[in-house]
């Protein structure tokens, strides 16, 4: 067994200089919560005496929040491959990407703009436009197996509608390094590549909170800081 004859698929595949696919993947989003030790330390949570935000003002409560479980979504992208040598490729993955955050509270969670009822969770949907690029180190292959690490940036704009009045906005555009470790595999017509990777997001993407006269200002107040975080498990047909 030890001497066996493997056949090589794709024997010059990788020696193509530029190439082409496309990526079918499963994600998971996430935030990074920075919290405000309590939440009249913001200097914007100012709300008006009577309001239903002003007991959290003067009583000086903590509020905070988390994510209450990770929901898969889906992404799909157009695989731009460019290869610099043996070992190096530059890689460029526009694509699209759904997802869906449910933050739960230490405190009730009410939208006026919805119901009075209070939520069990308050859900935030977004639709990125992905722009990662990324440099893909390959070791040595070994039959029709060669394992990869890869490492970049990446721009995401989300493009999802969202009311003026959401208990938590968030700005559009947002930049993230990127990094993952991947599996190739050479099949007889294809290039079959597995591959998890982990985005972690640089800007604050915290957006303004509700009008004084709109929705509780407290939720999204409760934050000095939100980044995004993402988790992709991809299959790249190349």
């Amino acid at each position: 067994m030890a001497q066996r004859t493997y056949v090589k698929n794709l024997t010059t595949f990788d020696d193509k200089r530029i190439h082409f696919g496309f990526t079918l993947g499963i994600n998971t989003v996430d935030f990074n919560f920075s919290h405000y030790f309590i939440v009249s330390d913001n200097p914007k949570f100012r709300p008006l005496p009577g309001s239903s935000d002003y007991p959290y003002y003067r009583d000086s409560t903590k509020v905070r929040a988390d994510i209450s479980t990770l929901i898969p979504g889906f992404t799909v992208a157009i695989v731009t491959n460019l290869r610099l040598n043996d070992n190096f490729d530059l890689r460029f993955l526009p694509g699209m990407s759904f997802g869906e955050r449910k933050l739960v509270y230490n405190i009730p969670i009410i939208d006026v703009t919805a119901n009075s009822t209070p939520l069990k969770s308050y859900s935030i949907k977004s639709t990125f436009l992905d722009f990662p690029v990324l440099f893909k180190y390959k070791a040595k292959r070994m039959n029709n197996q060669r394992p990869y690490v890869i490492a970049g940036a990446a721009y995401r704009i989300d493009i999802s509608k969202s009311g003026k009045e959401d208990l938590v906005s968030l700005k559009p555009a947002s930049a993230s390094i990127e990094t993952g470790v991947g599996w190739d595999t050479y099949l007889q017509f294809f290039r079959l590549s597995t591959e998890l990777k982990f985005s972690f997001g640089l800007d604050n993407v915290l957006g303004a909170s509700p009008s004084a006269l709109g929705n509780n200002q407290v939720y999204s107040s409760a934050f000095s800081r939100l980044s995004s975080n993402m988790f992709i498990l991809s299959f790249h047909f190349e």
